[in-house]
């Protein structure tokens, strides 16, 4: 492989806002774009050689060989693109990303690979052209370098160019509609500027919500003394479903909170899936189950169907809530978009 821009490479960073950056009187000096929820991925592609690289340096090119593919067919010979790899599924009649699949996605067998290669296949959505043939474009203004992208990338059935607009408005619509398609909030970028590899250049605006759920179990800490994650509940008519969970804890707030849970402790413990993991590895999956009594506030992001995409954060006890109160009828609900919708930006 012999490009202008060669990996590894880490990506320009983000860094949060708690709302969308407004443009100056005097001109444009955004351009917003939605935030993709997926694995963030430069594509290096010469002629036959494509690397996937992930935002750590490790190339994911053996964990989608679709898109290995689809890169040799849809981008240029020799290009450099930076950009999330997504996993897009029909879900209620509407095509949105599925944050488990693409999860999923990531497994040492290789006859697994394959099959979800197959079963669940993704896609490359670019935001940023680094290098086309012999030109690094990464020394050169963003406003160049999204014309490029433009110009160059897009229309094939698995790689796309994001939406983008200088409407400061528009990206307030976008991060209010887009929810709906799976994404995540909005990001703005600076037009003016050269890429700047694994600094925080830009800026993102996520959506931040709080929730009232029940705790209805805890899981043991590996490693040490006190709980590793408390389990989350939220009663959908009768029954209790588990949501998520919460495990961001200094070592000796797990120690006090196992000495405050355990006296609701209940029966033996449960073998089950517990709250969600990234890599779905095969770890012990075993809980503790606790009387639904005590009630937490805790922040998330956005649901994925019937749990929180992300962990949740813990905010505070809440011993003025009771259990029942605990309900999926206090979560907002999104516009329900497409994913086209979302490429196109809307229109």
């Amino acid at each position: 492989m012999d490009l202008p821009v060669m990996p590894p490479l880490q990506p320009m960073l983000a860094k949060a806002a708690s709302r969308v950056p407004p443009q100056p009187e005097s001109g444009a000096a955004w351009l917003y774009e939605p935030k993709w929820d997926g694995f963030r991925t430069i594509v290096f592609r010469d002629e036959d050689e494509v690397v996937l690289g992930s935002r750590g340096g490790k190339d994911l090119a053996r964990y989608f060989p679709e898109l290995v593919r689809a890169v040799r067919d849809e981008l240029p010979p020799r290009c450099v693109v930076d950009g999330e790899l997504v996993v897009p599924r029909k879900l209620d009649g509407r095509t949105r990303l599925d944050w488990e699949s693409l999860s999923e996605r990531i497994h040492p067998a290789e006859s697994r690979v394959t099959m979800l290669s197959e079963k669940t296949p993704a896609q490359f959505v670019a935001f940023d052209l680094l290098a086309l043939g012999d030109r690094d474009s990464s020394r050169e203004d963003f406003a160049i370098r999204r014309a490029l992208l433009v110009e160059n990338i897009g229309g094939g059935p698995s790689c796309h160019v994001t939406a983008a607009t200088k409407s400061s408005a528009t990206a307030t619509e976008w991060f209010e509609m887009f929810e709906g398609a799976g994404l995540d909030g909005v990001v703005a970028k600076k037009l003016v500027g050269r890429y700047l590899p694994n600094k925080r250049e830009m800026v993102k605006v996520k959506h931040s919500r709080t929730a009232d759920c029940v705790v209805i179990g805890y899981r043991p800490h590996k490693s040490q003394a006190g709980i590793g994650s408390m389990l989350l509940g939220l009663y959908d008519g009768d029954q209790m479903a588990m949501v998520g969970g919460v495990s961001a804890f200094t070592s000796p707030r797990r120690v006090e909170l196992l000495a405050e849970l355990e006296e609701l402790r209940i029966g033996e413990d449960v073998v089950a899936e517990g709250e969600p993991t990234r890599w779905r590895s095969g770890n012990d999956r075993h809980w503790v189950p606790l009387r639904p009594e005590r009630v937490v506030e805790v922040a998330y992001d956005q649901m994925e169907g019937s749990r929180f995409r992300h962990a949740a954060r813990f905010l505070r006890w809440r011993p003025d809530r009771t259990p029942d109160e605990c309900t999926f009828g206090q979560l907002e609900v999104p516009v329900r978009y497409d994913l086209d919708d979302v490429l196109t930006g809307g229109s």
